[in-house]
């Protein structure tokens, strides 16, 4: 985990919060900090961390470092050190100034993955301001002797560990998510054989490993470890062990633990086609990966009878999103072309599916 601080260098108080957290988790995490925005600009870019945190929100400097960082892939955090109470937001030179900033700031703010509040009452007075539901409550031991550095600076790097494990998928990378392609397909079929070949790991230049613990969280949140989990033992890997139920996560506010689709769309009742229609449509509306699973297991069945399910598409008006979902299915799940019923497609429509299932987490 690399943490890097950025902070407005005339703020004492800020300066010695900062110095707290760095002091105190440099040897948990690798950390940096920084009050120059032109330094940060290039510490940024080489130190490449995975979580910037920014202290105060007033000095456009620093939401403008924000800003770089989130371009460059970091995930933000930010402790506004009280500057969005109503005592500060009143004064005057800060009213005159309010029109100019509010645009930004609450920007700033929405964007942040997570924001620490001091207290309750600054908690308080950010749920008002409705900018972010994501507010973390850890005292300052700056300014209070209601905590410790140390019980600080483990909240703080218990937050930044939920920020990492959300919405793991867009930090996993390629060669960990062609893997879980793989041990789903096999998870599903529950025989090896029907890989196209021995699965071979190709990491990035960055990577020795798989990403286990994204790999692991991802199944989680989309409700299919079952499946991961049965791959992985058919392949014979070593995964990560990992109790992924109870590692806490910020989710988006819609977000619904994925069910089933037999509960969704009710128990199959003896006729096929009409079972997969019914699957089918309901993916339509709202495409989950779990549902993907599903609707390929039930592809690889005998009783499937393609000709009957073509006749059904027509009539149904569903053979272009059909072809759109083979498609995806065959990037998703791997199913082999000879158990689609209809020739994939991909296109504009294809894309949309893609987008709905990989943002199904983003916040």
């Amino acid at each position: 985990m690399k943490i890097l601080h950025v902070y407005p260098k005339a703020d004492e108080m800020v300066a010695q919060h900062v110095t707290m957290l760095v002091e105190g988790m440099q040897h948990s995490v690798e950390v940096q900090s920084v009050s120059n925005l032109a330094d940060f600009k290039s510490i940024c870019k080489s130190f490449e961390p995975d979580i910037v945190h920014c202290h105060g929100c007033w000095q456009y400097s620093i939401v403008n470092a924000g800003n770089f960082a989130r371009k460059q892939g970091a995930r933000i955090v930010l402790s506004p050190h009280g500057q969005l109470e109503p005592w500060v937001l009143e004064e005057k030179p800060l009213q005159e100034k309010l029109h100019k900033t509010a645009l930004w700031q609450k920007s700033f703010v929405e964007k942040a993955y997570a924001v620490i509040a001091f207290g309750k009452m600054e908690q308080q007075y950010l749920q008002q301001l409705k900018w972010n539901p994501r507010i973390e409550v850890i005292h300052n031991a700056v300014i209070t002797n209601s905590t410790t550095r140390e019980k600080m600076c483990s909240q703080t790097f218990t937050v930044y560990q939920k920020v990492l494990d959300s919405n793991v998928l867009e930090q996993m990378d390629d060669a960990t998510q062609q893997l879980m392609a793989h041990i789903i397909k096999t998870g599903i079929l529950g025989d090896a054989r029907w890989l196209p070949s021995t699965i071979t790991y190709h990491p990035s230049p960055n990577s020795q490993q798989p990403d286990w613990r994204r790999l692991l969280i991802y199944a989680e949140h989309q409700n299919i470890r079952n499946y991961v989990d049965y791959g992985i033992n058919i392949l014979g890997l070593s995964a990560l062990s990992l109790d992924t139920e109870h590692l806490p996560a910020y989710f988006p506010e819609d977000y619904q633990r994925p069910q089933s689709i037999k509960k969704l769309i009710g128990e199959y009742k003896g006729d096929e086609t009409d079972y997969l229609l019914r699957m089918i449509r309901y993916i339509e509306k709202q495409p989950r990966l779990l549902h993907l699973i599903e609707l390929t297991r039930e592809l690889y069945r005998d009783t499937v009878n393609d000709d009957l399910l073509l006749e059904a598409f027509e009539e149904k008006k569903l053979t272009k999103f059909a072809s759109r979902l083979m498609q995806v299915l065959h990037e998703q799940t791997l199913l082999d072309e000879g158990y689609m019923p209809i020739d994939p497609i991909d296109d504009r429509g294809t894309r949309k599916i893609r987008e709905s299932i990989t943002n199904h987490l983003k916040i």
